[in-house]
């Protein structure tokens, strides 16, 4: 089962860690662009060409110490189809490295809609007669507020082509007490309903691990709330946003491990944009390398509050 295959990976690797690849232009270095090549100019191909130059270099410092990477769909869409088809390849690409890849997508509607998130990003679809997967993520990102039928067509592409989800709990972004906090006519905030709610449509997806291929998002801005869902959700492998840029450390973190770790910690921009920062700071051609010194780093702050 693919939650299986997660924790066992992060196991093997001690490193609950999954790199955001969330590639913004001006964090891509000058010479990468220069290979993406000068034609096409004043189109987006040679942007996408560099953005995907640049996930295959990030990518090939980092799939030995990593798990997973979650590439951010709305960083590729922003540029139309050859956006998109720079998703597909860099989901492909991680994929050839061994690495788990959860599509960062968040999507959240109803009955066909829903389905056809679902056949595009877990699912198969049918092309003159046969079916074809078209982008091969193991995992994606969903919106829960709706209500089940919002996510329940996900569930069965889960289960015929052993996949997995995780839905939005109780989110990193300050924002997210606006309604994830409000309370309930029991006095308890709206979040520990849809925490209930995603443990109990999970049950159906446990593996040998004791957790389900359905998690959570929950984020590591939010450490005693995080703690309140891990008790609430036993079963439930958490994806946690947060750590780094947005605040988040491994102490904020001490108290939500539980067994086989329970959860896999995102960082994005503190690793792919690394080689910017002062602690980090080389000469451009090595920001792969400092790219993959964070990752260390982040593993070494992350065990030091792992028991």
């Amino acid at each position: 089962m693919l939650i299986d295959r997660l924790v066992a990976r992060i196991t093997a690797l001690s490193a609950p860690i999954v790199v955001g690849l969330d590639p913004r232009v001006d964090q891509i270095p000058k010479f990468v662009m220069e290979k993406a090549g000068d034609y096409d100019k004043g189109t987006v191909f040679p942007t996408v060409r560099g953005i995907y130059e640049f996930n295959k270099m990030i990518i090939d410092e980092i799939c030995d110490i990593v798990p997973a990477v979650k590439p951010q769909i709305a960083m590729y869409e922003q540029y139309g189809s050859p956006g998109i088809q720079t998703y597909k390849l860099t989901v492909e690409y991680a994929k050839s490295k061994g690495l788990i890849v959860i599509g960062d997508i968040k999507r959240g509607d109803i009955a066909s809609t829903a389905q056809a998130y679902s056949n595009a990003h877990i699912g198969w679809v049918e092309v003159e007669g046969k079916m074809q997967e078209i982008i091969p993520t193991d995992f994606i990102t969903v919106n829960p507020y709706m209500g089940y039928d919002s996510v329940e067509p996900y569930f069965a592409d889960c289960k015929q082509y052993d996949k997995g989800l995780f839905i939005l709990v109780k989110t990193s972004n300050k924002g997210s007490a606006d309604i994830q906090d409000m309370r309930m006519a029991n006095g308890k905030p709206l979040y520990t309903h849809v925490g209930a709610l995603v443990e109990n449509w999970g049950a159906g997806f446990v593996g040998e691990c004791g957790y389900s291929s359905i998690g959570a998002v929950v984020g590591a801005t939010h450490p005693t709330e995080a703690v309140e869902l891990r008790k609430l959700m036993p079963h439930t492998f958490f994806l946690v946003p947060g750590y780094g840029a947005q605040g988040g450390s491994g102490k904020d973190l001490k108290d939500l491990w539980a067994k086989n770790y329970g959860a896999i910690v995102n960082n994005s921009r503190g690793i792919t944009g690394a080689y910017q920062t002062e602690k980090y700071k080389c000469d451009d051609k090595d920001f792969a390398k400092a790219s993959r010194q964070a990752v260390l780093d982040m593993k070494a702050d992350l065990g030091a509050y792992i028991s």
